[in-house]
């Protein structure tokens, strides 16, 4: 199939979803050349002509896309890539309603893994991914007891769906260096250290594991991601651009405390990662400003509902210290993504922002004063969120933010202001599947509840725009070739499970085909 270096592919027969337009396409060096009606011998975009290129493609692919709708290729604008491809290999709790399931779920793991053909290395961390005490009863939450009953001697480490938190037994807590109390529970920054050492245990399985959710990345139509891993992810992208894992544009993130060694690297933003043939690059700042709804730390400023004693959450910084990090990250052309979810945090964040000059996104934005929102836009900042979220967190929304005055998800909200919005899954937070957040931000709903908040719900084309990292929701000439072949209409999906279930065809990300089923 098609690749880079002076190679053109062209797709001919391509339709324009929403339209009755017929297309064919022409990418010449991973860019969109040519866009004419179907059959027309003039190139065109918009009425306009383009010249040819001044050279001839040494080699030329012809592929009929059959009336198969095109669009411009997908981004997750929010992953950590390297704990979502490990849940390609690991326990997934998400479906547990309890502290006793998840220890059911967790006995069972153990007992297969001993039996497999590889066994159970008694010295290798065994991980469990996304549970959700938030909304379990209180009689039913994380404890040290439960889980050594089950694991024993075999250190076990699982993460919070959220990811700000882990629940360990107490071989795993010796191992990492961590304190736990009776609910063996491990909160925020303490957690976010000791998950990059489960990382780092496991690292021999992490190429495969990567490799396998690239692949599946692409076969969702994903060509981009932004990727805020908790460890040193500049490192760990050379080494797989190195081993050929060359399916995605890659966004690198880099942590506060990893900064100044990076920039004494000599890394800055938008510098291109050697051997990723253009593909990667570092480009953000990643900072946590607050906790998390599930683990009740996000800052707000109202307490929380149904917790004693009172609490209002944390800043994981202090205002100064924010606005530093920023100040660093601008002077070294860095963008700032900067977490904030409870209404108090994206005020400190904002008035950062404004203060230092910087620019970028506010990551997730859940919850908002509608007097924040205008400060958005005249920022100039992307409001970068994980529409599923809203779905997967509309009961936890409810038990713990019933008494605010802010705007929870206010994605409608943000868009009618004039804010860009940046669609992600905080993958493994939720699953990295553009379609999912699509669905989620359109229909606002599983599909077995009425739509939550439904006047926050957002059009498909705006939902589309919003997953195309600025490329918007049509294919035009100048645009990376970057493309996405489906087999149905995305304008004509009639309920979320249809937009969820979108089947792509062929992904093009820089001019190659990393997905090809045609």
């Amino acid at each position: 199939m098609g690749g880079m270096g002076n190679t053109e592919v062209r797709i001919t027969n391509a339709r324009i979803p929403g339209t009755d337009n017929i297309v064919d396409i022409t990418v010449l060096d991973g860019v969109v050349t040519r866009i004419a009606a179907a059959g027309d011998a003039h190139e065109r975009d918009n009425g306009e002509t383009f010249a040819k290129p001044a050279y001839t493609a040494k080699y030329t692919e012809t592929v009929n896309a059959g009336g198969r709708w095109v669009i411009p290729g997908l981004w997750d604008g929010h992953t950590h890539f390297t704990q979502w491809a490990a849940t390609f290999g690991r326990l997934d709790l998400l479906e547990a309603t309890s502290a006793h399931q998840a220890m059911e779920m967790l006995r069972d793991y153990l007992d297969d893994r001993r039996e497999s053909l590889a066994g159970l290395d008694p010295d290798t961390f065994v991980v469990g991914m996304r549970f959700r005490h938030s909304l379990w009863a209180d009689d039913q939450q994380p404890s040290l007891a439960a889980i050594d009953a089950v694991a024993g001697d075999q250190p076990v480490a699982l993460s919070s769906a959220d990811m700000h938190c882990g629940w360990v037994n107490t071989a795993a807590a010796e191992r990492l260096g961590v304190h736990v109390d009776d609910s063996g529970l491990v909160g925020e920054l303490e957690w976010f250290d000791a998950y990059s050492k489960l990382d780092d245990a496991t690292g021999k399985e992490q190429l495969k594991l990567v490799k396998a959710a690239e692949q599946d990345a692409a076969s969702k139509g994903v060509v981009g991601i932004c990727d805020y891993e908790m460890a040193d992810t500049i490192a760990q992208w050379q080494k797989r651009f190195d081993k050929g894992i060359d399916k995605l544009r890659v966004r690198v993130g880099v942590y506060p405390e990893r900064m100044e060694n990076a920039i004494a690297d000599g890394w800055h933003g938008g510098k291109e990662i050697e051997g990723s043939n253009g593909l990667g690059h570092v480009t953000t700042m990643k900072l946590i400003s607050d906790g998390s709804l599930n683990t009740r730390s996000a800052y707000c400023s109202e307490p929380y509902s149904s917790i004693t004693p009172e609490t209002r959450g944390v800043l994981s910084y202090s205002p100064e210290q924010i606005e530093h990090y920023m100040t660093l990250a601008r002077a070294n052309g860095f963008d700032v993504a900067c977490h904030a979810i409870g209404d108090a945090a994206n005020s400190v964040v904002l008035d950062a922002f404004e203060h230092t000059g910087a620019t970028g996104s506010i990551e997730h934005a859940q919850l908002l004063k509608p007097s924040d929102v205008e400060r958005f836009k005249r920022l100039d900042l992307v409001a970068s969120v994980q529409p599923q979220h809203a779905v997967d967190d509309r009961d936890v929304v409810t038990r713990y933010w019933g008494n605010t005055s802010a705007i929870p998800f206010p994605y409608r909200t943000l868009y009618d202001a004039g804010v860009p919005l940046r669609f992600g899954s905080d993958a493994p937070v939720a699953v990295l599947d553009p379609w999912v957040a699509m669905a989620a931000a359109v229909y606002r709903t599983d599909n077995e509840r009425d739509s939550y908040q439904p006047e926050q719900r957002l059009g498909i084309q705006t939902a589309l725009e919003s997953s195309t990292f600025g490329n918007g929701a049509q294919i035009a000439v100048g645009d990376p070739g970057d493309l996405v072949l489906l087999d149905k209409d995305p304008y004509a999906a009639y309920s979320a499970a249809e937009l969820r279930s979108m089947p792509v065809a062929a992904t093009m990300c820089a001019g190659r085909w990393t997905h090809f089923a045609l």
